[in-house]
Parts: structure tokens; sequence; C-alpha cells
């Protein structure tokens, strides 16, 4: 049963994050809060991922948004990764998989027929009053950042 439903206010959490910040949704009251769930750093479709939200950056910030990334890597691999790829936003270190499982993005996934629990590409917006207003599972790379920005704009609107 996932701790989240679209129209009702999200439980606070803290998680680590890049530059050795500790990161709560009540940090970002009176903000708009995207947060996307990606598989593993440096790998091809959520480098794409993380670059089409960095492209977006600027027009999110202008309307009032924060972008977090999460994924299990440790906090050493996000900050070469959010380096080498100039990501302008924090990426949060989730290895137990608290904050996957607060947003049940913990799958049964499959790779070259072996099975596997692993994280399925998800992005959450969250209202400025911590309001979950809109959510996206098994999230397709392409055209999904413009797709997440128009939405913030509509819901700002």
């Amino acid at each position: 049963m996932p701790n989240i439903v679209v129209g009702q206010s999200v439980t606070d959490f803290t998680a680590s994050a890049t530059s050795e910040n500790t990161l709560s949704l009540s940090d970002f009251k009176g903000k708009n809060l995207v947060i996307f769930f990606y598989p593993k750093d440096n790998t091809p479709g959520c480098t794409t991922e993380g670059q089409n939200f960095r492209d977006l950056f600027d027009e999110f910030d202008a309307a009032n948004t924060v972008i977090l990334g999460v994924s299990r890597d440790s906090l050493r691999v996000h900050e070469n990764y959010k380096a080498k790829h100039s990501f302008p936003f924090e990426l949060i270190s989730d290895p137990e998989e608290a904050l996957c499982k607060h947003f049940d993005v913990i799958k049964l996934k499959k790779l070259y027929g072996k099975e596997y629990m692993g994280i399925e590409r998800s992005t959450f917006l969250i209202d400025t009053q911590g309001v979950l207003r809109q959510e996206w599972r098994k999230v397709k790379v392409k055209g999904h950042a413009d797709e997440v920005l128009a939405a913030v704009k509509a819901l700002n609107s």
C-alpha cells in the first residue's frame, strides 16, 4: 500500500543528499517540488532524464519549483555524477530504499530474463502545501521533463 495518494498531503521525510545536505519535505513549504526516481547513475536513460531536467531547470525555477533526483546510489557516486553532468539540483541517496518504499517505486523488474527488485522510473509533483498533485509511473524519458514542466505551469495558473 503506497504511503502517498494524489490529492493528499505527503508525509514528511528526511534524506541525505548531495552538497552535504539533509533534506526534508518540510524544507520546501511554499515551493512546488518535483521528485524523480530513477534506477541508476551513469546509465544512458537516467543520464538523459537528468539532462532533460537540467536543461529545463531555469523554467522550473521560474515556476517556484525545486527538482530532486533519487536513486539508491551512494552520495559519493551521486556527487561525481552531478558534477560530471552539471546538474543544478540535488540528488538524494536512498540505499536503504526508505524513500523509494515511501513512494512505492520498488518493483519487480526483468533484465535479460532475470528478475530483480529495482526502481521503477517515476516522478511526483508536490504543491506548495505538501499535497501530491500528480504522479507519473513507468516513465518513458523522451518528452517527460517537458510534460512535468507543463503540469507545474498548469498547477501555478
